[in-house]
This record gives structure tokens, sequence and C-alpha cells, in this order.
């Protein structure tokens, strides 16, 4: 007698078949759509490219374009994310340039400011060292006779930013002890800005100072200055 237990002879077990697109369903997709690859380009890198011709001395166009292409997109993958860093950062330098405006305004007098400025910034502004320097005027203004104020030569301001210049970032600082004192062994990087003089001050300097490389020439200069700007308010005032 035969048996009935479904395994007859010659009966194979049913294939399984991918459930995924096949190949001809992705060409006649990509052929539909030949705009596909502009709007996914990250798709390029998981692609390996054809080897058209074989052989010695044969250079393969093909396979040498899709490499460029690759290379491209990967540059421009790095300048965008450089740029989105570098937005980043300014937005963190504008919020923390504006906590230090505010904080300089609340000063009730001109020893709390200079208080403010010379040792709560640094820590608002994320910098190891702030010297706020005047140069010597006759007559002398008693208001800027205190500790926290740095005398500086007659002529040092403009030798630091020139004479024609409100600020000026540096990023590898050479002898900067008359600047910034016992600090300045620790100082690599500094962003400078002019204080004006007004009717009972001489011209000032506004000096950040930073051991890291936190300022360069490439950066911008406008939030120094507008802070130095708003200091030089609250000392006119």
């Amino acid at each position: 007698m035969g048996t009935n237990d479904g395994r007859a002879a010659g009966v194979q077990a049913p294939e399984i078949k991918n459930s995924g697109p096949s190949a001809k369903d992705v060409v006649e997709y990509l052929r539909g759509h030949p705009e596909f690859l502009l709007g996914n380009p990250d798709v390029l890198r998981d692609l390996t490219a054809p080897q058209r011709w074989d052989g010695d001395g044969v250079v393969d166009m093909q396979k040498y374009m899709l490499d460029s292409l690759r290379g491209e997109i990967d540059s421009l993958r790095d300048c965008a994310q450089e740029v989105i860093d570098t937005s980043r950062f300014n937005m963190s330098t504008q919020t923390r340039t504006h906590a230090a405006v505010l904080a300089m305004v609340t000063a009730q007098d001109l020893d709390q400011l200079f208080r403010i400025v010379t040792d709560d910034l640094a820590l608002l502004l994320d910098v190891d060292v702030i010297v706020i320097g005047y140069e010597p005027d006759f007559p002398g203004s008693p208001d800027l006779i205190t500790s926290r104020i740095t005398d500086l030569e007659a002529g040092v301001i403009d030798s630091l930013l020139g004479e024609d210049r409100d600020a000026r970032l540096i990023s590898e600082t050479a002898d900067s002890s008359a600047l910034f004192g016992e600090a300045s062994s620790l100082v690599r990087s500094c962003a400078l800005a002019r204080l004006r003089a007004g009717e009972n001050t001489p011209e000032g300097l506004l000096a950040l100072g930073s051991r890291g490389k936190t300022f360069h020439p490439g950066q911008g200069t406008e939030l120094i200055t507008f802070m130095a700007r708003i200091f030089e308010r609250c000392v006119h005032n």
C-alpha cells in the first residue's frame, strides 16, 4: 500500500520567493524616475561601478567618473557640515555676547562694572582672562585708578591694532606680558577691541585671552566691537 503522508516521490517543497523587488523592478523604476539618483546621491556611495573594459593599459572612464562624483559628494557633505558647525558656533558666541552685555549694563558703578568685566565675563564668554587697559592720560582719570585696570604704555594700542582698526583677532600671541601680565604664559589666542576716549577717559583696550585656538583672523569682529561699544557707554555715563 502507498503512503499518504504528503511526501510522495517526485514532489518538491514549494520555493520561498523573496518578497523584495526584483532586478527588473529596480531597473524599471529607475528608468521611470531618472531624477531619483539626483535626489538621493548617497545611493551612489553603495553602488559598485561596472568594469566595462578589462586588460592592461585600458582606462575605464565610467568608473573614474563615478568615483569622481562620489568624491564631490563627500566634499559637499564635509562643506555642509562645516557650515552647520560654524553657524552653531556663531549662534553660541552671539548668545554669550548678549549675556555679557546684559551683565555689564546692570552695574551700579564703575567699580562693579570693572569687576563684572574682569571676573564674571570670562566665565560667560568661555575665555581664560579679560583685561581692561588704558593708555596714560593727562590729567589723570581718578576713576580708572584701580587694580582691575592695566596701565598701558603710550602708543601700544595702535601698535597692536593698527591706527585705522578698532578690533583684531590673533591666533598665536607673541610676548603678551605687557597686556595679560601673569596670565600671559597661558594665553594662546586673543581678541582685542579699541575703547574710544571719552570726556574723562583716555583711549583704552578690551582684551580677551584664551589658552585654546578660540580666536583667529578669519572670524568676524562685530561681536567684540559691539561689546566694547557697550562698555564704553557704561564708562562714559
